[in-house]
């Protein structure tokens, strides 16, 4: 707000995985409408998402990312953002604060882009209660509370981090773990480290997992607190379903969503009721 964005001005993000761009999507959402982008865009890609956003302000890290810095001249003002000496978010040369207009239910909180058919990226415009709902069904259908603690491996500028892991989490008071980026190496010492119990990802970083998983040694250490693991965004083949449910010791669970419907619309259930190899379960509301 104290940088002039009030409701409904687009707030482009290219930030990567972090602290950093969970406190900036928050702060858009409440002050105006967040647009994340993937900061590996090129500049002609940053150039037509602001454009297509129609994005006032652009929050970048304080280094780097210069295709974007150079996108946004003359097109949206480049904010800064990082750590101050306490380890708080803030955007840089913003010392004070400025009152915003509390969103409606129904003002768009998030633009994201779909390719669909055609090839030509569309803008999917959701609501506040677009995200709450979806963020309420996914933590109704896995059963989160507070003594979740999931770890993020997707980009949060898609809508499965965002929704699923990010705001099905802290929704119910649970805790999200949030790598700058997946990396097989370090998975499992990182989700001992701080009890994870469940994480969502798409099918290429489970057989990621997969492959460094050793049969004749069990579960990997890291994975006793494990609920569950929830695959989304692409199709899991029925065998790659099995070997993950022997390898780490813990139900899979298949769901389905779309950008349009803010994710989840479809999941396999919790145990004792039965999920199934090669299908997406039951709607979820």
């Amino acid at each position: 707000a104290a940088a002039g964005v009030k409701r409904g001005d687009r707030v482009g993000i290219a930030l990567p995985n972090g602290l950093p761009v969970i406190v900036s999507f928050f702060a858009a959402v409440m002050a105006g409408t967040a647009a994340p982008l993937n900061p590996s865009y090129k500049e002609e890609e940053f150039r037509f998402y602001l454009e297509d956003t129609n994005a006032q302000v652009l929050i970048l890290p304080r280094e780097g990312l210069e295709e974007a810095r150079r996108a946004a001249a003359g097109n949206a003002r480049v904010l800064t953002v990082g750590f101050d000496a306490d380890g708080r978010v803030v955007l840089d040369g913003l010392t004070d604060r400025q009152p915003l207009t509390p969103a409606a239910p129904d003002d768009v909180a998030l633009v994201l882009h779909t390719s669909g058919s055609t090839g030509r990226p569309k803008r999917v415009p959701l609501a506040h209660e677009n995200l709450c709902i979806s963020a309420t069904n996914v933590a109704r259908c896995y059963q989160l509370g507070p003594d979740d603690v999931a770890m993020c491996v997707m980009p949060l500028f898609h809508v499965h981090g965002l929704v699923a892991s990010t705001l099905g989490t802290l929704s119910t008071g649970g805790t999200l773990i949030v790598p700058a980026k997946f990396n097989p190496l370090s998975f499992w010492r990182v989700a001992r480290e701080h009890g994870m119990t469940w994480y969502s990802a798409v099918p290429t970083i489970h057989q990621l997992l997969l492959a460094r998983a050793d049969p004749a040694a069990g579960p990997p250490r890291g994975s006793e607190q494990l609920r569950f693991i929830r695959s989304c965004s692409a199709a899991l083949a029925p065998q790659v379903m099995r070997d993950l449910e022997q390898a780490f010791g813990t139900p899979v669970l298949e769901a389905y969503g779309m950008t349009e419907a803010a994710h989840q619309m479809a999941s396999n259930p919790l145990p004792p009721a039965a999920r199934k190899a090669g299908t997406v379960g039951r709607g979820t509301g």
